[in-house]
């Protein structure tokens, strides 16, 4: 391992890494077909587009989305290379940039103690939520994450409210078999035609960005409605397995709000009584559409969300 050309720090181009190593040429992980070594690419600017949300944590290891842009990430192919490395004596080198030229960050091992965990991101194109793999990438010879230019994952939490355009959209998402996911545009047109009947009833409609603390990925919820402090969360269907999720989301967003929070789920229909009666149990507000407008269902029956005086 000692025989590797490069040092941290410095610049090649890619085709001529691949041309004195081998390798898949494209793949952000690369085994090099000619030597000892894996081939590890990381981009922060192509990266995040695909669900890859690499970076430096204060731990001192980097942490590195395994590969495969659709559905759950399985330890299998290149994955399975990365964590397979230590014991077939290979060498993990790091590098910054998918293309054109990259600069070596140098030479990495996993963490023994914990060599990789599971984590959730969206899938390319902001997709649905996936499981990922993360690798706990610990430097041996490196540059450190200063020196690389790196930023850290932030240490106290970041939340603010943004423009709710640009997170549900009309784009088709499609699985490697050509399946298309309809119900993310389903659940997009219900988003959409929900903020529509807010802004007529004169109410701002947000999202909220949460960033906790220690964490590589930020955390949008769908629809945040200021002036009643009021979290939305989305599904296009109304059965069980959504509403499951939904609730799960909004307990994970409501926990970074001190004070009076209010959780609502928005269905393009009712659900059953029973799930209705999970809702009110959980004290989360139920809203769905009825007719030109939007109705809330709870205890007392159903009620025009924003009646008109």
């Amino acid at each position: 391992m000692s025989d590797f050309p490069l040092v941290p720090g410095d610049m090649v181009r890619r085709v001529t890494l691949h041309d004195t190593f081998g390798g898949n040429r494209q793949s952000g992980i690369s085994p090099s077909a000619r030597s000892n070594n894996i081939l590890i690419f990381t981009d922060a600017s192509s990266g995040e587009q695909h669900g890859y949300l690499d970076s430096w944590k204060s731990d001192g290891c980097f942490h590195y989305t395994g590969e495969g842009q659709r559905g759950d990430q399985s330890m299998d192919r290149a994955n399975l290379a990365i964590l397979n490395a230590r014991s077939v004596g290979r060498a993990l080198r790091l590098f910054k940039g998918a293309g054109g030229e990259v600069t070596y960050l140098g030479r990495f091992a996993l963490d023994e103690a914990l060599p990789w965990y599971m984590t959730d991101a969206p899938e390319t194109g902001q997709g649905p939520i996936r499981s990922v793999i993360v690798f706990r990438l610990r430097p041996l010879n490196a540059l450190s994450a200063e020196a690389a230019g790196a930023s850290r994952v932030p240490d106290t939490l970041i939340e603010k409210e943004v423009a709710i355009e640009g997170r549900h959209t009309e784009s088709v998402v499609i699985e490697p078999s050509g399946v298309v996911y309809e119900a993310v545009r389903r659940e997009a047109r219900l988003v959409e035609r929900f903020v529509a009947y807010l802004k007529e009833q004169g109410r701002e409609a947000t999202r909220k960005h949460i960033h906790p603390p220690g964490e590589a990925a930020a955390l949008f919820n769908d629809i945040y409605i200021s002036s009643l402090r009021l979290l939305v969360e989305a599904k296009s269907s109304a059965d069980r397995c959504s509403i499951r999720m939904a609730l799960g989301q909004l307990l994970d967003y409501g926990r970074f709000y001190s004070g009076d929070i209010r959780r609502a789920v928005l269905l393009p229909h009712p659900p059953s009584e029973d799930l209705i009666n999970l809702l009110r149990s959980a004290g989360v507000l139920l809203i769905v559409p009825c007719e030109s407008k939007f109705v809330l269902i709870d205890g007392h029956g159903r009620r025009e969300l924003f009646p008109r005086v």
